[in-house]
């Protein structure tokens, strides 16, 4: 049987770029390059994605990155550094985007927390849904909401045993945080496509840890 391709899907330039720069700054250059070298992507090094909005940079890389981290550093400690690459995507991201989404200039101070929550949620569901192929979805149960990706750049191609979407929780629990105005709140992984699921399901808890 001849052996079945993927689609082939896209993050945007910029947001390949802000993850190979959040990879640096939580793994230092040495390891990054063993990182890269790891998957065949050494070459990002030198010549990194344009900062556009070109959707240019595949799922594959995206996913082997995650992989090749577990695989340098080990699964545990690896998944670990996915979830802080994760955050600080995030960080790096507002800044980037904030210009086209105006994100800095939305009222989250002023609305109570639940509506904060919400309404962080719709802004960084639109940024995935607009800027990149990677399809989410929200719905909420009682005392939870559910961050729904039906298509995921961080698993894809993958096979795992559990869940393996650590860049994508990181980059929730930090969205969170910047959306609640410094408050923590409970992210977990319930399902992921890599993993057998239909979809990668994250769970977030409606009220803070803290």
């Amino acid at each position: 049987m001849p052996a079945v391709s993927l689609p082939i899907y896209f993050y945007p330039n910029r947001m390949g770029r802000i993850i190979l720069q959040s990879m640096k700054h939580e793994l230092g250059a040495q390891p990054l390059q063993e990182v890269l070298q790891t998957v065949g992507l050494e070459p990002l090094l030198t010549t990194p994605p344009v900062n556009n909005f070109d959707k240019r940079f595949p799922f594959e890389h995206v996913s082997a990155l995650q992989a090749a981290t577990e695989q340098v550093f080990g699964v545990r400690a690896g998944r670990q550094r996915n979830t802080r690459i994760g955050r600080g995507t995030l960080g790096l991201g507002l800044k980037d985007f904030d210009p086209v989404l105006g994100i800095a200039d939305l009222p989250l101070r002023l609305m109570p927390l639940g509506m904060k929550f919400r309404v962080g949620l719709d802004v960084f569901a639109r940024v995935f849904n607009q800027f990149t192929d990677q399809v989410v979805k929200l719905s909420e149960g009682d005392g939870f909401h559910l961050w729904i990706i039906e298509r995921c750049p961080v698993c894809w191609g993958r096979q795992s045993d559990e869940p393996c979407c650590q860049l994508a929780g990181g980059l929730l629990e930090e969205a969170l945080f910047w959306a609640s105005g410094g408050r923590r709140f409970k992210v977990e992984e319930t399902e992921c496509i890599a993993a057998g699921a239909a979809t990668c399901t994250f769970r977030i808890d409606k009220h803070p840890l803290d």
